[in-house]
């Protein structure tokens, strides 16, 4: 079995350096129809409701949460595979909700997905080299098929596949050695920009860490910036330089990754946390688990005020009243909860701050 590297990078905060990426405002509602001949509607679904996070060029910002509360579908919006509701992606400066599909089109060279699910995201029909290949000729990189073909092998070399492998098709290939021809397809090309969208979750345990430290190795040597997706908090600590928690399509705290770790100030993000298993069995047993009563409150009907009031520990009579702003505490570090003094109530129709 592989083990993880260390890595050294420490944490980045907005501001400080180059910024590629600004999500402002995002918010991606799906509408919940009626009627069969004509259809109305009458509600939406919030998956992702009024984000806002900047990415920093050469960072991974890990992205987590539980199943349903946003991650996929602020990936995918970002990246305009959604048509966002509302809000502002400005990436290299350029805003791209604003964008018409011929320049977005020339835009996603700079921009790429890694998919969750390495056996559906991988057209079977299509041998290796056709798969990996096929942003070339859409982005109509290469002057000739001789030279696309020797870039694709060039491709899977880099991601440690036999680049003689490119007539094969992905069935003849295990779970690991697909997310890999994903990860080729991706890097095909040359984006700045990756959305790791749980690369791993669909991976034995046992090649996992061989495809995180493949990415880690991708970005040092190209100087890739990473969205990173996922479940697994130990691995997303490893990851990332900054870490972001998602509940009920809000953003609920934004940090460094260690302060994140070791200062968590939102109570969902301590309960997640309680819940990653510790290797020494003497401060296993003495640390406390947060267990969280009740069920995730549906996002087509959040309920009013901060979205985790239904289920916090800690709750507030203002917290049922008021969404609570997301703050700056210091450092960088961000949160979304009334436990701290400098986090003011918004109003949730005009979103402006307002006097209690």
């Amino acid at each position: 079995m592989s083990e993880l590297k260390t890595t050294t990078n420490g944490g980045a905060q907005a501001g400080k350096q180059d910024i590629l990426l600004s999500v402002r405002n995002l918010k991606m509602h799906f509408p919940i129809t009626r009627g069969i001949i004509i259809q109305r509607q009458v509600g939406s679904i919030k998956a992702v409701d009024g984000i806002n996070f900047d990415l920093i060029r050469g960072e991974t910002l890990g992205l987590v949460g539980e199943s349903g509360c946003g991650k996929s579908t602020t990936g995918r919006a970002i990246l305009q595979l959604y048509d966002p509701t509302d809000g502002a992606v400005i990436f290299e400066g350029q805003d791209l909700t604003q964008m018409k599909s011929g320049d977005l089109r020339r835009m996603r060279r700079r921009m790429q997905m890694i998919f969750q699910d390495p056996y559906a995201s991988l057209n079977p029909r299509m041998t290796v080299g056709s798969i990996v290949g096929e942003p070339l000729e859409v982005h109509n990189i290469g002057s000739n098929r001789k030279e696309r073909q020797e870039r694709v092998q060039e491709l899977l070399k880099i991601v440690g596949l036999n680049p003689y492998f490119i007539n094969r098709y992905p069935h003849e290939f295990s779970g690991g050695q697909r997310q890999r021809i994903g990860v080729a397809r991706a890097l095909a090309v040359n984006p700045s920009f990756i959305v790791c969208d749980e690369p791993i979750s669909a991976l034995d345990v046992s090649i996992q860490a061989q495809v995180i430290n493949l990415l880690e190795d991708l970005q040092g040597d190209l100087g890739l910036t990473y969205l990173f997706i996922a479940h697994d908090l130990s691995v997303v600590r490893h990851i990332s330089d900054r870490i972001a928690v998602m509940y009920l399509g809000k953003i609920v705290e934004l940090s460094d990754r260690d302060e994140l770790y070791e200062n968590p100030m939102h109570p969902y993000t301590q309960a997640l946390l309680s819940a990653v298993p510790i290797p020494d069995p003497e401060i296993e047993k003495k640390r406390q688990r947060i267990i969280l009563e009740g069920d995730v409150p549906s996002p087509a009907n959040p309920p009013k005020g901060c979205n985790f009031n239904t289920r916090c520990p800690r709750v507030m009579d203002i917290c049922r009243q008021y969404e609570p702003a997301f703050t700056d505490v210091g450092s960088g570090h961000y949160v979304a909860c009334f436990l701290h003094d400098a986090v003011k109530p918004v109003d949730e129709k005009t979103g402006q701050i307002v006097t209690v």
